[in-house]
């Protein structure tokens, strides 16, 4: 009877989970379900488990709109028609054509349209009418007797009770983006579509029991069976699975002659991860993880390979990576074991200006209809849910930024406050849309729409509308293509630095730059702004306490900066041990064999699988499965509850101390969803000593990179400070020998036009046409005449200093600029093309400038001023510490002065508010920053500008920062 239900993956419609909804429909009395979400096939897969876990028949299908126009119901028959069904959804939603109003589908497809739409004589054997309860009296004169298998019973059900309908109404309005109070009865549904009893529906069509039958039949003949959890990804990449067992070891076996010559231990070791590769099942997927490298490296592309594949010998070996397994002592059983059913994960990162033609070689060399991107779910979180809803309510803008912004605030102060408390709690992680995942891809061996729909965002690849989690438990893996500004940075470096000092930079050499005693040095003063992964204020302390100088301390400095074991005290405890080896005990004698090189630390995913293993005595399967838990790998909590139950009764049996047994799992658990397998690491670290290089001994052309690739941690103004900083001379954009990315020649660098705001990017890429086409401009009225820009524009140029090749000052340029647009008027500017004449000569008094009317500029039109900042300040610096001073006055109370650079605001324990600073000295050093509760709430940091900062020296491990209890801002001059 329930052939037309939702979840709220009928998004911004549906209130019900999924798991929700069956457990109603067996509250309700039902033996069978059909899923017909909104033009999607989302959550599917959950629904078919639900269904099986609750002995309800599943039956999968769509509920097909044309906006909220209701077309019909697709329902699958069997595993074809379920492939039909999103076939179908995936040619509409990808065209963007409407829905046809009677579509053409393959036999196994019920359509089942809505009554009265079509008379039941005019449908073929395939197309239904639904009819509700509601309709029942409807009925009369529809010939009901002689057409007994047209009609069926269709209760639609979309929300649980009133509150649910509420909340649907609220959703249709954030959808239609209007106020509650000017909703339509066509844009929602109809109060009674939830879960009527059974014997209510029975009631209902009492008079009518061929209805019951005939629905009752269309229901019987849907059946889908699928085999979950089951490998559904491309089998083979050569024409059989013999062929690819053959092609990967000759492969392999090439590349270990070439990584390693003929050591003993790696051939060891490579026919070993042969063989299991082989037993399970994995060739093909190192294949392709090969061929994606191997088109990459054709065409010149960078990249970086990473994730649990890293571990392995033959991902080193086939270039997949660059971490060596042997040197790094690299855990074989994180990388693949016999108990693991799922490929490792192969992250392959590539620069975000090449990975989409990567991407476009994939969906060619596999097939449009085995590949695509991998769908995520945009949920509804706290600060989304008060802007909608604050908007469906008709609140104020201002109200509503207010909210937003005060995190703690409570909705109490009127009743639509309330109403947005109440059902926002219920909205909260509800999905809103569909979305694409950073880097997953789905390469699949029957057509992909056995097994969901797809969309084309504008992206312009298809994406599937499952995740990855529904993904896995269909059987289907991702491979992870992702992007990266990092390798950006290090890529247009080496294009940087060939082009303007002729050198060619091998940046595969790693081995070298780990012994390079000036990289050392640099890592070590954690002078690393630019560089990949090691440059954010947390870490920049780490390395400094840790006084970092080597790879493999960095290679753990990678993974203990992740907030699992900074948050669960572990990090302090390392750094310790790392310092003090000797004066420590080991938790267990055991933690010692094997947590030995990290001090008795968990700091690698490998440590969790090696202390469950080895100290716990769980089988590797179960020390895989704890490891996946911990890293976010399942949405249900319940596998890693039956774990840890397992893991204490384990330990139980092997007689450890509960109290040493709690401890070791509470470390365990801090993992939780933030941690790295030791060759992630390693990957990370490589890229870092990469970017170390290239800021060193090319530290001009590295910072112009990171600048013109938007991706380092910090703004774009603190990477102009640090290119000052490195010895250029940077200079305001230029339209004669400026770009529009930022540029250099030799020690000088021209402000790119791409980073002054209100200019519009055609017009500025039409002034360097033109320049380029005819040769630079001589003068403004010849740039006047030949470029014929508007007069708001030529004036952004001006202020922002790009025509200081007049050898005239900006409010020269202004005066002079706006009386030749006038005198030019309409048609002058061709007639001046052809026949160029002289400039006009003014003569105009005076105009004189200040000395921050630059710096002014450049802050309103860059975002920041391009000379040195502390020239701006209205107040005598003379009087306050530098961060270099700090340290001969530890536990004292100070005074010092900082530009703002960036803030993280983090909960204590207590779940109070409160904020790390980071801020630059008068002298452009670093200086950090604590604000406890107390402090932030009084007197909180709003962003950038000139602080004085008074408080407390402290210090951790010869690393200096100020506790913070008063500050205030100080004034720029001229403002």
């Amino acid at each position: 009877m329930y052939l037309n239900c939702k979840t709220y993956f009928s998004f911004r419609y549906g209130t019900f989970g999924t798991e929700a909804l069956v457990t109603a429909g067996v509250e309700a009395g039902a033996t069978a379900m059909a899923l017909t979400n909104i033009n999607n096939t989302c959550d599917a897969w959950d629904f078919y488990t639900f269904c099986l876990e609750a002995r309800i028949k599943p039956v999968l299908g769509a509920e097909i709109r044309n906006g909220d126009a209701l077309c019909y119901l697709l329902l699958a028959r069997d595993a074809g028609g379920f492939m039909a069904i999103n076939r179908f959804l995936s040619l509409h939603l990808q065209s963007g054509t409407p829905f046809p109003e009677r579509p053409e589908l393959p036999d196994p497809v019920w359509i089942v349209y809505p009554l009265g739409k079509y008379l039941p004589q005019a449908l073929s054997a395939q197309e239904l009418i639904g009819v509700r309860p509601s309709e029942v009296n409807r009925l009369y004169d529809q010939q009901t007797g002689r057409w007994p298998d047209k009609y069926v019973v269709r209760q639609p059900v979309t929300f649980q009770d009133k509150t649910g309908y509420n909340l649907h109404r609220l959703l249709r309005a954030v959808h239609h983006n209007i106020l509650l109070s000017r909703q339509q009865p066509e844009q929602i549904a109809s109060r009674e579509e939830c879960f009527l009893p059974l014997s209510s529906i029975l009631q209902a069509f009492s008079a009518y029991p061929a209805l019951i039958t005939n629905t009752l039949k269309v229901l019987d003949q849907c059946e889908i069976g699928m085999e979950l959890h089951t490998d559904k990804n491309k089998k083979c990449f050569t024409g059989g699975m013999a062929d690819d067992r053959l092609l990967l070891e000759k492969l392999v076996l090439d590349g270990m002659r070439f990584r390693y010559g003929n050591l003993p231990k790696a051939l060891d070791r490579v026919h070993k991860e042969l063989r299991i590769i082989d037993e399970l099942g994995f060739n093909s997927y190192f294949l392709i993880a090969w061929d994606i490298i191997r088109y990459a490296r054709s065409r010149g592309f960078f990249y970086v390979g990473r994730g649990s594949g890293a571990n392995s010998i033959a991902a080193y070996c086939l270039q997949i990576t660059d971490v060596d397994p042997i040197e790094l002592d690299l855990y074989f059983e994180r990388f693949l074991n016999p108990y693991r059913t799922s490929p490792p994960d192969f992250d392959i990162d590539f620069s975000w200006k090449d990975r989409d033609e990567v991407i476009d070689y994939v969906f060619k060399r596999h097939g449009k209809e085995h590949v695509a991107l991998l769908g995520m779910y945009s949920t509804f979180q706290r600060s989304a849910i008060i802007r909608e809803l604050g908007k469906v309510y008709g609140l104020p803008k201002a109200e509503i930024d207010s909210l937003v912004s005060q995190p703690e605030a409570r909705l109490q102060e009127d009743r639509f406050q309330r109403q947005i408390a109440r059902y926002g709690k219920l909205l909260e992680n509800f999905p809103n849309y569909l979305s694409i995942h950073p880097g997953g891809m789905l390469i699949s061996e029957k057509p992909i729409y056995a097994y969901t729909a797809l969309e084309l965002p504008p992206k312009g690849f298809a994406t599937s509308q499952i995740d990855m989690f529904l993904a896995e438990k269909v059987g289907l893996y991702k491979l992870d293509l992702l992007s990266q500004r990092g390798l950006g940075h290090i890529r247009d470096s080496i294009t940087l630095v060939s082009q303007n000092k002729g050198i060619h930079i091998d940046i595969h050499d790693v081995e070298q730059f780990k012994k390079d005693p000036r990289l050392a040095a640099r890592i070590r003063d954690a002078d690393t702004i630019g560089c990949f992964y090691i440059e954010s204020p947390a870490m920049r302390q780490l390395l400094q306490k840790l006084r970092c100088q080597d790879y493999l301390t960095l290679v753990a400095a990678s993974s203990i900066i992740r907030p699992g074991v900074a948050q669960s005290g572990m990090m302090r405890q390392y750094i310790f041990r790392f310092h003090h080896p000797d004066q420590f005990e080991y938790l267990h004698p055991k933690l010692g064999q094997l947590l030995k090189e990290t001090f008795g630390v968990m700091v690698y995913q490998e440590d969790v699988i090696k202390v469950a293993h080895y100290f716990a005595g769980l089988d590797l399967g179960e020390a895989d499965i704890l490891r996946r838990a911990m890293s976010g790998k399942y949405r249900s909590n319940n596998r890693f509850l039956q774990i840890r139950d397992h893991y204490f009764e384990s330990c139980r049996k092997l007689g450890y101390p509960e109290a040493v047994t709690a401890e070791i799992w509470r470390q365990m658990e801090s993992f939780a969803g933030y941690s790295f397998s030791k060759a992630h690491s390693a990957s990370f670290a490589v890229e870092s000593y990469q970017s170390l290089y290239l800021k060193t001994y090319h530290p001009v052309e590295f910072m112009v990179s990171v600048i013109n690739n938007f991706g380092g941690f910090y703004s774009t103004e603190l990477y102009f400070h640090e290119l000052k900083r490195a010895g250029a001379k940077v200079l305001p954009p230029c339209v004669n020998r400026g770009n529009y990315l930022t540029s250099v020649r030799g020690k000088e660098v021209y402000t790119g036009l791409i980073h002054v705001l209100g200019l519009e990017q055609a017009l500025a890429e039409k002034v360097l046409a033109e320049r380029d086409l005819e040769g630079p401009f001589l003068h403004l009225q010849d740039f006047l005449e030949r470029c014929e820009l508007p007069p708001e524009q030529v004036n952004i140029l001006i202020r922002c200093g790009a025509l200081r090749f007049t050898g005239k000052n900006k409010k020269e340029l202004l005066w002079e600029a706006n009386f030749l647009q006038k005198k030019q008027g309409a048609g002058m500017a061709a007639h001046a093309r052809l026949f160029r004449e002289p400039p006009l000569e003014f003569k105009l008094p005076e105009l004189a400038l200040h000395d921050q009317d630059d710096a002014l500029d450049e802050i309103e039109l860059l975002g920041f001023p391009l000379c040195d900042v502390w020239q701006l300040i209205d107040l005598d610096t003379s009087p306050y510490l530098t961060s270099g001073e700090l340290q001969s006055h530890l536990h004292q109370r100070v005074r010092t002065i900082g530009y703002y650079v960036t803030s993280k605001q983090v909960r204590t324990v207590k779940g109070e508010t409160m904020c790390f600073g980071t801020f630059l000295d008068k002298t452009g050093n670093w200086l950090d920053t604590v604000h406890f509760p107390d402090s932030f709430h009084r007197q909180p940091l709003r962003g950038r500008g000139f602080y004085v900062l008074e408080g407390k020296v402290v210090e951790e491990f010869g690393v200096y920062s100020l506790e913070v209890d008063h500050c205030t801002m100080a004034g720029i001059r001229g403002r």
